[in-house]
């Protein structure tokens, strides 16, 4: 090589290009752990009660603000300015530092030299974390609620870890089942030094179930969580009064909205009508339970009556009601909250249906003789089916799910429980993980098929194709 050759400017100009294009591929690199590091901080900064004091003290002695540092030391943080910072740190961090990676990701996929690669990983870098949120906060607790619901609380106090005095035997899910109260072992079905899966019965019902040893871990699997859910008498009551909700709650909710749409489809004060029937759906479940609750308020005869309902009653000469405690009459109090939320929703959805209507359709029927009831029955509903379908499974869906306002009415007393309230009672009372996961996939089962019936009828109008 000629030390002496001179570098053409060209040659200079594409070097000082590839250095500076390393640079910032340096610079997005150095970014994206700088905001990894940052973000880790927040983590750990929110979970620290002391953190956003210490903070502030820092803040003090850095501003020289020694006055402000030593009335902090001495009073403290006040714990609601202390979750403000946590807050505020939170957001910050959060907004700006998932903005700053992708933003660094996507300059990092701009510089592949491939048009083809970096189309094909780009989607891939924007969809991810919306897919691993999916994964981990429904797809991995839906498995895990399965798999709860036939291996937790299924026998008594069997262990979860093999006890050292068994360790090393040859039948270890033999020794723990005769070990356990209430379990009587059946037979092998595998048995091998490391795994072991055995048929054992447990209580006076003799259920069947499966102890698996796996090492160190035993798990007993059977399906006591769902005979309990069909056989016992207050699961009973549960479905029955599940099944009222759905039968009456979902037709008077889907009957009453399409009922006003078509009522206030012909007045002047359209929107007026319509905001009175749509403010109920502003109003929580809770709130609007809190609200009922006055209304159907009861005292004995005799002393006020603060309970509209009981108010109106009494005045005509009756005797109140105890419109609460009185089953099944409780239940279908209980099913016009529902109805009074959600008819608003109905209605709203199936206005805009009808006003989908072609005139010219409603126009030719009422040539051909068609009077406005048949015209309804036999043109508005055909044509508008599709929306009445999706109102309908939406709502159904809602009432299938509906917890709220039987917890705050009445706390599924006086026969008026039902499955999600069964659920949270056996989790957060009885402490019984498996029964109230078995219940959560009852319901996952039931919701699938409607769902189903949903999207398919959203297909056939057009939706989502």
């Amino acid at each position: 090589m000629n030390l002496n050759q001179e570098i053409s400017p060209e040659e200079l100009h594409d070097g000082g290009t590839a250095v500076m294009k390393w640079a910032r591929t340096g610079l997005s690199v150095l970014i994206a752990v700088a905001v990894l590091i940052a973000l880790k901080w927040g983590v750990a900064f929110t979970k620290d009660k002391d953190a956003p004091e210490t903070l502030l003290l820092r803040f003090y002695d850095a501003a020289g603000m020694e006055t402000a540092a030593s009335t902090l030391r001495d009073a403290g943080l006040h714990p609601m300015a202390a979750k403000l910072i946590m807050a505020m740190v939170a957001m910050t961090l959060g907004v700006l530092g998932i903005w700053a990676l992708f933003w660094v990701a996507n300059d990092l996929i701009g510089r592949l030299p491939s048009f083809v690669l970096r189309e094909k990983i780009r989607p891939f870098i924007f969809v991810a974390p919306a897919v691993f949120l999916l994964v981990m906060y429904l797809v991995y607790p839906a498995v895990n609620t399965v798999w709860l619901s036939f291996t937790e609380d299924i026998i008594g106090k069997l262990p979860e870890e093999v006890p050292e005095e068994f360790m090393g035997a040859e039948n270890v899910a033999q020794l723990l089942a005769e070990d356990a109260k209430k379990v009587e072992f059946v037979s092998y079905l595998i048995n091998t030094s490391s795994f072991e899966i055995a048929k054992a019965t447990v209580g006076k019902d003799e259920d069947s179930v499966l102890i698996i040893v796996r090492g160190n871990t035993v798990t007993a699997f059977g399906f006591q969580n769902y005979i309990f859910a069909f056989t016992d008498d207050a699961m009973h009551i549960a479905f029955r009064n599940n099944i009222l909700w759905l039968l009456f709650g979902t037709s008077f909710s889907v009957g009453l909205g399409l009922l006003i749409a078509v009522l206030v489809d012909r007045i002047k004060r359209e929107a007026l009508a319509k905001s009175f029937i749509f403010l109920p759906l502003a109003i929580s479940f809770v709130g609007a339970s809190v609200i009922w609750k006055f209304v159907y308020a009861w005292q004995p005869a005799g002393r006020p009556q603060i309970g509209i309902l009981n108010a109106v009653v009494t005045a005509f000469g009756a005797e109140p009601i105890p419109w609460l405690i009185n089953a099944p009459l409780n239940t279908f109090a209980l099913i016009l909250i529902m109805v009074w939320l959600q008819t608003g929703f109905a209605m709203v959805v199936l206005s805009a249906a009808l006003k989908g209507v072609p005139s010219e359709l409603l126009e030719a029927a009422r040539i051909d003789g068609a009077g406005e009831i048949a015209i309804f029955f036999k043109v508005i509903i055909p044509y508008i089916k599709g929306s009445i379908m999706t109102v309908g499974t939406t709502i159904f869906i809602a009432v299938l799910k509906v917890f709220d306002i039987v917890y705050v009415m009445t706390s599924g007393k006086f026969q008026t429980e039902v499955v999600a309230n069964r659920m949270f009672v056996e989790m957060f009372n009885f402490r019984n993980f498996g029964r109230a996961s078995a219940l959560a996939v009852i319901l996952l089962v039931v919701v699938i098929p409607i769902m189903i019936v949903n999207v398919r009828n959203l297909r056939q109008q057009g939706i989502n194709q």
